[in-house]
């Protein structure tokens, strides 16, 4: 993808979610719980670490890391889902307007990177991913949670959004994904397969960062 063709991508993401920003939290309640437990699980979170959700939303994931005590950063390309989420969680949180391909984030500073449901948007995963490894501290872990192509129902939405989306890129199976973080340099300790309903399924990768 060309550089200005990531660019039109991300502000369509803006865009998009500029719009959404004050009814998603209804609108994908139980989706938003479901996918975010099952995230949380994999964490493995200790007392004093450093979490970074990228692609943080209206901060749901967030709020539950909160419970845990340590440093929590949200980053999001929608500045109005920044807002809502500005209003739910604690003032010790940090929010930050940023995407994943230039993360304003120092080098080595961060414990545990999060993302739910933004994967599919990234324009350049690779990239992105090189960057997340930038920030980890060694042996951080990563835990990204998404659609998941290897599931009828998510590649025939693919198919579709790809054709309809301009803030889409696209969707990835189990292997896919495994053979981007391998790439790299994490090392994959998890990825498991599962439905959030009778149609949609997903996928979430726990990674530990291993450059060598």
């Amino acid at each position: 993808m060309t550089h200005t063709h990531a660019a039109d991508a991300r502000h369509a993401v803006r865009r998009e979610y500029a719009e959404l920003a004050a009814t998603y939290d209804d609108r994908w309640a139980r989706y938003v719980e479901a996918t975010t437990a099952r995230t949380v699980s994999h964490l493995a979170l200790e007392t004093g670490d450093t979490l970074l959700d990228l692609g943080c939303g209206t901060g749901a994931l967030l709020r539950t890391a909160a419970t845990i005590p340590g440093r929590s950063v949200g980053i999001d390309v929608s500045l109005p889902m920044l807002q809502a989420a500005r209003s739910r969680l604690p003032s010790d949180v940090t929010l930050v307007v940023g995407d994943a391909g230039a993360l304003p984030v120092a080098s080595c500073t961060v414990d545990a990177v999060v993302s739910v449901s933004s994967f599919h948007y990234w324009p350049e995963p690779a990239a992105a991913l090189q960057e997340i490894g930038r920030v980890l501290r060694p042996r951080g872990r990563l835990v990204v949670t998404d659609w998941c192509d290897d599931f009828v129902g998510c590649k025939l939405c693919d198919r579709w959004l790809r054709f309809t989306g301009r803030s889409y890129h696209r969707i990835y199976g189990a292997r896919e994904c495994t053979n981007l973080l391998v790439r790299a340099g994490f090392r994959v300790h998890l990825l498991e397969r599962y439905k959030v309903s009778w149609l949609w399924g997903m996928m979430t990768a726990m990674a530990t960062h291993d450059p060598t």
